[in-house]
């Protein structure tokens, strides 16, 4: 029972029991109020740079399952109030603790977790560190920041996944930080998917005969991405385009609007949208830290807002649409998965017209 120490950024340290990984990190700590879905968090490519936290306080308890995850792993650092070493589920292939030690994570059990989310909700999101020892440098922690975010976790060089029917769309999926199941989504409506680097040129996809593009999600702040902004402007009133999260994001960005860091984002599967110009609410399945401001959306119309916070949720634009949730969320609500059914129309519109 080795002592782990969390040390916050406003130089309160908290003393914790070790597992994962034996290393020392710092990150942006965030928390999320999923009740279950672990190894679908440790494996979202959008916690890139971040001390993930759990509000549900039992973690581990049906252990890691390989085809679950939805990517690469790309959390800096693990924070649970309780860590299951004996995980019971038939699909089950290790422990959490072995998950974390190969992909180099260090893990802290312990933590008052219900204390450190008041907190976070009333100071904001704040640096923190993961440390062996009570010993740290506050300057080093205060002055961390998610750099790089995209390119880190991005694909190369492109992919193509089939269906295994033949298929009746062919997409181009830029990959900011993709998570799988929206792969699986597209495959399961029959279309062919491209997978892109991050930094793949209009002209490219333009060029490429595809019949609709997927923005998708990603870590970091979408301003920093300013060539893909340039890209996506190309692509606007071109083709369909549907943009999830980060995609969202950098869309309304190439459409002129802004965007904010939220004092402590949205993190978990139980967020309420709000239709706009309906009655309908729907529950969602979120992960991020920053929004559109709502006053700089100027060429598109807001579809969807946070009942909670009134957060822009949603923007329609001309033969284009996006959403900050997850309507491929696994593991989590599934209300919103016709999203991708509207996508499909928009690319049957697209294919007719031309005819």
């Amino acid at each position: 029972m080795k002592k782990r120490y969390l040390i916050l950024e406003n130089k309160e340290i908290l003393e914790g029991i070790a597992f994962g990984c034996d290393c020392e990190r710092v990150g942006e700590l965030v928390f999320t109020t999923n009740m279950c879905g672990y190894i679908e968090t440790l494996t979202d490519p959008s916690y890139y740079g971040q001390i993930v936290m759990h509000t549900f306080p039992q973690i581990g308890n049906y252990g890691i399952i390989p085809s679950d995850f939805e990517g690469k792993s790309s959390v800096f650092g693990y924070v649970v109030r309780e860590y299951c070493d004996e995980p019971s589920n038939f699909r089950c292939e290790k422990t959490l603790d072995a998950f974390l030690k190969e992909n180099g994570i260090p893990g802290i059990s312990g933590i008052d977790t219900r204390y450190l989310t008041k907190l976070t909700r009333e100071y904001g999101v704040m640096n923190a560190m993961i440390s062996n020892s009570p010993d740290a440098d506050f300057d080093l922690i205060k002055n961390y920041c998610v750099t790089n975010a995209v390119p880190s976790v991005s694909v190369s060089e492109p992919e193509i996944f089939c269906p295994e029917i033949t298929p009746k769309f062919s997409v181009a999926l830029i990959d900011y930080g993709s998570k799988k199941n929206i792969i699986n989504e597209l495959i399961k409506r029959a279309c062919k998917v491209t997978l892109f680097p991050h930094n793949v040129c209009a002209e490219t996809i333009l060029d490429g005969n595809f019949d609709g593009v997927m923005l998708s999600n990603g870590p970091g702040d979408p301003a920093d991405n300013v060539f893909e902004i340039s890209q996506i402007k190309k692509l606007m009133n071109k083709i369909p385009i549907f943009g999830i999260c980060l995609g969202h994001q950098l869309m309304a960005l190439a459409n002129g609007a802004k965007t904010e860091k939220l004092k402590y984002g949205h993190r978990g599967g139980n967020q309420p949208v709000s239709e706009t110009n309906g009655h309908r609410t729907f529950i969602s399945s979120q992960n991020h830290g920053y929004a559109v401001t709502a006053k700089s959306v100027k060429n598109g119309i807001i579809s969807y807002v946070n009942a909670n916070d009134k957060t822009v949720e949603g923007i329609d634009y001309k033969t284009a649409f996006s959403v900050q949730f997850h309507p491929e969320a696994c593991s989590g609500p599934k209300d919103t998965e016709f999203l991708f059914d509207k996508f499909l129309c928009m690319m049957k519109e697209k294919n007719y017209a031309e005819k």
